[in-house]
């Protein structure tokens, strides 16, 4: 399984994910929502570089002009409601794409442990589709195999793309060890540690909360 991590490389994509750790800036609710969208495009550009493309030839003005054009859209797929402006960032790279979205919560117990809920989920079939599945964090991994559990309901898909902005080792390492061997992990950023109450470190704290506003 291939884990790719576009922070290691020198690009504008890092200038975004700065913004999104920064305590002076993540604030903005507004510029955080778009800073999400921006590296879900870019994200999107990147994985379009690995599906299958198509010779076509396109009727111009002045002739025929030649063209590799990719064979299938993706199923898009994003766990509610952090998810939404990472998701629309796909979107507007893959706009004839299908979507799927999925509810999952953490449901704490007494002694500090935590469960996974998920009561929703509304998704085409999947059945031999490749499947982008995006979250903006990915802190024990635990949601996230929820969710595609979850799309196992909706058929096996032929290549799954699990896309994440920041993750935790930990978390990249329970996907290593819930996915198929037909997934590739792209993340933003790699981080070591978790907290005692499992939100990634250094992280950016509750994406939700940043994105819409502080949950009660």
């Amino acid at each position: 399984m291939k884990v790719i991590n576009l922070g290691e490389e020198n690009s504008i994509f890092n200038q975004y994910i700065s913004e999104i750790r920064n305590i002076d800036v993540q604030n903005d609710s507004m510029r955080f929502r778009r800073n999400c969208e921006r590296m879900g495009e870019i994200f999107a550009y990147e994985i379009s570089k690995t599906f299958s493309y198509s010779k076509k030839n396109i009727t111009t003005p002045l002739g025929i002009a030649p063209i590799n054009l990719m064979d299938e859209q993706p199923v898009l797929a994003t766990v509610l409601r952090a998810g939404l402006p990472f998701l629309q960032g796909f979107l507007n790279y893959y706009d004839k794409a299908e979507n799927a979205f999925i509810s999952a919560s953490r449901i704490h117990n007494s002694d500090g442990t935590f469960t996974i809920e998920s009561e929703y989920i509304a998704s085409p079939i999947i059945e031999n589709r490749t499947l982008i599945l995006a979250d903006p964090m990915l802190a024990t991994g635990l949601s996230m195999v929820a969710a595609y559990q979850g799309m196992l309901t909706k058929g096996t898909p032929s290549e799954i793309h699990v896309v994440v902005l920041i993750a935790s080792q930990q978390g990249i390492d329970f996907v290593k060890s819930n996915f198929p061997d037909n997934t590739t992990i792209w993340a933003g950023a790699i981080d070591k540690d978790l907290s005692d109450k499992s939100y990634i470190v250094p992280g950016l704290g509750d994406a939700g909360d940043l994105a819409y506003g502080v949950k009660h």
